[in-house]
């Protein structure tokens, strides 16, 4: 049996496993969009047989794809693997199913409007001498391969051990972090011996709202764990409801200002409104009002309200005593593009969620560039920016930045609090590993975090007794 790892490897983007049994069975734990930057990419050690392909091995030999959870860095490029000859099932819980499919339908309509930039700009310089023609991003897939994806989806229940081959099954176990998230357990027999993987996904934090607690997985031989915040800690003893309230105080009551809060549509944009909705219900905030600008926030809130029965027991008596865990008298959501840009006349105080999460596309690169030179304005970044996107930058102290094709002033207040991101941290990671004993674990492979966080988290489990511990490169191979 052989595991190698394509993606998310000394890196948090583009989670991508190939686990390859004896019988010839090829299983793909998960298979995501690598939003890294290009030199990053040129610059990883990598061996591939085709070198000119999207996907580094053949598609069409693949069995069987099992999805840890909906985000875009672990689903996005399920479409293109049905585009270049997969033709199996695609394994996952039923929130993740929904949540994938609304990610995955906007990312194919993003993508229709790129070709037509690019089909638009082709035929405008098309007499030019000697130019080459466009070519076309290999990672573009459109509806028809969505909806080739999305009829091979098979939701599974967590807790339930399924069989998916001869001598295989597996196990969905609550990783927290988002709704329908999982761990994913694999067991295989192989000449009469039980060998056991973990795959973490991305590992969720204990009380978050929404979200029930991560699970446990059982004993197994053999780990793949995120690291994402494997050398940093949350803020201790934070409440989501007292931190949001003192922001929203400061911002736009004390100095009747406008805040803005990047937020991803599916997950940490459900976690921010059903806090500000508990925090109006309580009279704790004055009626501002709260424009949350995204069409798949919407949508993906109605997958949650659909899943109540898998949210934590408060959302559930929540739901029970107001009806709605979104919904609330100052909130307006924004669908058409000509409503979501009419905000930026709005003179009252007033707070603006919109995607993406890391301010790298999406509305809300227009609402920062519309502000970012307002003193009167507030960037609350809630959550994880990868290296070299905006929000990294603002994050990083940067007084200048260069967005929509113009240099513009930092005079903008830029805050950060970390309470409602949906990866839990070294503790957190740690306690996930030590309910694994360091005498049967055989390797734990780090995997979905920046190289300092890697080996900072190895040195930590390293100081707890754990051994074996491997930080992959990308393509590498391990025998199990």
């Amino acid at each position: 049996m052989k595991l190698t790892f394509w993606g998310a490897a000394q890196q948090v983007t583009g989670s991508m496993y190939l686990l390859e049994l004896d019988d010839d069975y090829r299983i793909l734990i998960d298979c995501g969009s690598d939003f890294e930057s290009g030199d990053r990419k040129r610059n990883t050690k990598e061996t591939t047989p085709f070198p000119n392909a999207l996907f580094p091995f053949d598609a069409s030999i693949i069995n069987l794809v099992l999805l840890t959870h909906a985000h875009i860095d672990h689903s996005g490029n399920i479409p293109n693997l049905y585009r270049d000859g997969y033709e199996g099932q695609i394994l996952c819980t039923e929130p993740t199913f929904g949540l994938t499919g609304i990610l995955l339908k906007d990312a194919a309509m993003l993508n229709q409007k790129r070709i037509n930039e690019i089909n638009s700009a082709d035929s405008q310089k098309k007499f030019r001498k000697g130019r080459k023609k466009k070519e076309f991003p290999k990672d573009l897939y459109l509806e028809k391969q969505v909806r080739d994806a999305l009829e091979n989806f098979v939701p599974l229940s967590f807790n339930r051990r399924f069989k998916v081959a001869d001598q295989c099954y597996v196990t969905f176990i609550p990783a927290g972090h988002l709704l329908g998230a999982a761990h994913i357990l694999v067991e295989v027999w192989e000449n009469g011996q039980k060998k056991t993987i973990g795959f973490s996904g991305d590992i969720g934090r204990k009380g978050y709202p929404l979200l029930i607690d991560p699970g446990v997985l059982p004993p197994v031989d053999y780990l793949v764990c995120e690291s994402t915040y494997g050398n940093r800690l949350h803020e201790k003893n934070a409440n989501p409801e007292a931190a949001l309230a003192d922001v929203i105080q400061r911002t736009c009551v004390d100095i009747p200002g406008r805040l803005i809060i990047p937020s991803f549509s599916i997950g940490r944009t459900q976690a921010l409104l059903y806090t500000l909705n508990k925090l109006y219900n309580d009279h704790n905030l004055p009626p501002i009002k709260v424009f949350a600008d995204s069409p798949l926030a919407y949508e993906s809130s109605r997958v949650y309200q659909r899943n109540i029965r898998m949210l934590n027991r408060e959302a559930r008596e929540f739901q029970e005593e107001n009806e709605s865990l979104f919904d609330f008298e100052n909130l307006i959501y924004l669908e058409k593009t000509e409503a979501s840009r009419a905000i930026s006349n709005h003179t009252e105080p007033c707070i603006i969620i919109s995607s993406s999460g890391m301010i790298q596309g999406g509305r809300v690169e227009y609402h920062v560039a519309q502000n970012i030179s307002n003193p009167y304005c507030t960037i609350l970044l809630i959550g994880y920016c990868a290296e070299g996107t905006l929000g990294w930058r603002l994050m990083n102290g940067q007084t200048t930045l260069r967005i929509r094709g113009k240099d513009e002033q930092v005079l903008a207040n830029i805050e950060k609090i970390d309470v409602f991101s949906g990866h839990g941290d070294r503790d957190d990671l740690v306690e996930f590993v030590q309910k694994q004993s360091p005498d049967q674990l055989k390797t734990v492979f780090l995997v979905h975090g920046e190289t300092p966080s890697m080996l900072a988290f190895k040195e930590t489990l390293e100081s707890v007794g754990y051994k074996n511990i491997e930080i992959p490169q990308k393509g590498q191979t391990f025998e199990l």
